[in-house]
């Protein structure tokens, strides 16, 4: 447990630091202000002072910090002062931290690559790719299935089914139907423990007729190519990536306005138990997963919702249409509410967390003091 929140730490600490270093040297190289570079959130353990920035080391490690001179629309009659700065400049600077996330995860999937990352299998082996270690995995588990009731999770590596093996999810996806009135038992490996499952295909509500176990079965292994070719690659899937996590944000938004039901969403405590779960697969597994991370931040802050970097530039956006400052303390106020509201989410995604993952969490926590 202790070694999962570290991890945890870690990885948050990483896409929080590479964040805000996108914003501090834009900053700099734009001839704007900068008051206070920190590691970690205060309170502060000690700073130094260099060229009239303040480099400090906090008490609270998660990531870091830049305060930027009037970023809060004060100091407008210095030249240095973000305030006194045109629309695209700043502009810039709020776009920084996004890009330097997309950056992390494009660097983290290129060295996975040349190290061998984990993929889906499907078809023909990519061009120069070198592929090892294929298996079946679950991709997918229905809510409310046999599956789901039985404990099968998405991850789990399928070893064999009723002593037999597969290497390919279509033979066994054949093997399941063929057989759907039987009792099948499943050896699945998750992280470094192996452990055998009995599962009965049932009818799933909301679904299809026929009975199902409710699980999505993928061919997956590990892919590597030449350093030469692993940043290309690694640039085409972040690519791929995030195009993916903004059409389940489209979703998202749509199913709400729709009122047909949300997302499985994780906050920090799910994010923490995914961790572990990566540390436990290996380090490439955690370095994928930290990638994912970094892009899924990346889109959440361009999305333009009050006190994220995108509300900030729609803002802006704004001021120049209108081609007047903004009110600030109107302004403040938004993002302010904005910042509200996102807090409460979390704290109701982190409630929905404890539920999910249950007693043994907080027993487990418990025992560490």
């Amino acid at each position: 447990m202790i070694v999962t929140i570290i991890v945890f730490l870690l990885v948050l600490s990483l896409i929080v630091f590479v964040h805000e270093i996108g914003h501090f040297y834009t900053a700099i190289k734009l001839g704007i202000g900068v008051e206070e570079f920190g590691f970690g959130f205060p309170p502060r353990m000690f700073g130094i002072k260099r060229k009239g920035i303040l480099y400090s080391i906090n008490w609270i490690p998660l990531g870091g910090f830049v305060k930027i001179k009037g970023e809060s629309g004060d100091h407008l009659q210095d030249q240095d002062s973000f305030a006194n700065q045109p629309v695209w400049k700043r502009s810039i600077v709020l776009f920084a931290g996004v890009f330097m996330n997309w950056v992390l995860a494009f660097v983290l999937i290129s060295i996975g690559y040349f190290a061998g990352l984990p993929a889906v299998l499907e078809g023909d082996v990519p061009a120069g790719a070198v592929v090892s270690d294929e298996k079946v995995q679950i991709i997918e588990v229905y809510p409310e299935s046999s599956a789901d009731q039985a404990g099968l999770e998405t991850g789990d590596i399928v070893l064999s089914v009723d002593g037999n093996d597969f290497n390919d999810n279509l033979v066994l996806q054949k093997y399941l139907k063929e057989n759907k009135e039987a009792e099948f038992i499943f050896n699945i490996k998750r992280g470094q423990e192996e452990k055998d499952i009995a599962v009965k295909a049932e009818q799933i509500p909301d679904l299809e007729n026929e009975k199902l176990i409710g699980v999505g079965l993928v061919k997956s292994g590990i892919v590597s190519y030449p350093w030469y070719r692993a940043p290309i690659e690694g640039f085409k899937t972040t690519i791929n990536i995030t195009y993916l996590i903004l059409l389940a944000f489209v979703n998202l938004i749509a199913n709400l306005i729709r009122g047909s039901g949300g997302a499985d969403i994780s906050g920090p405590i799910g994010v923490a138990v995914f961790a572990g779960r990566a540390l436990d697969m290996g380090w490439v597994y955690l370095l994928q997963f930290t990638a994912l991370i970094s892009i899924n931040l990346a889109v959440i802050n361009i999305l333009p919702f009050p006190a994220l970097d995108g509300g900030r530039i729609l803002f802006l956006i704004i001021e120049k249409i209108r081609r007047k400052p903004n009110n600030q303390k109107i302004e403040a106020i938004v993002h302010n509410v904005g910042f509200t509201l996102l807090m409460l989410l979390i704290v109701l995604i982190t409630y929905k967390d404890v539920v999910k993952y249950g007693g043994g969490l907080i027993s487990k926590i418990g025992s560490m003091f």
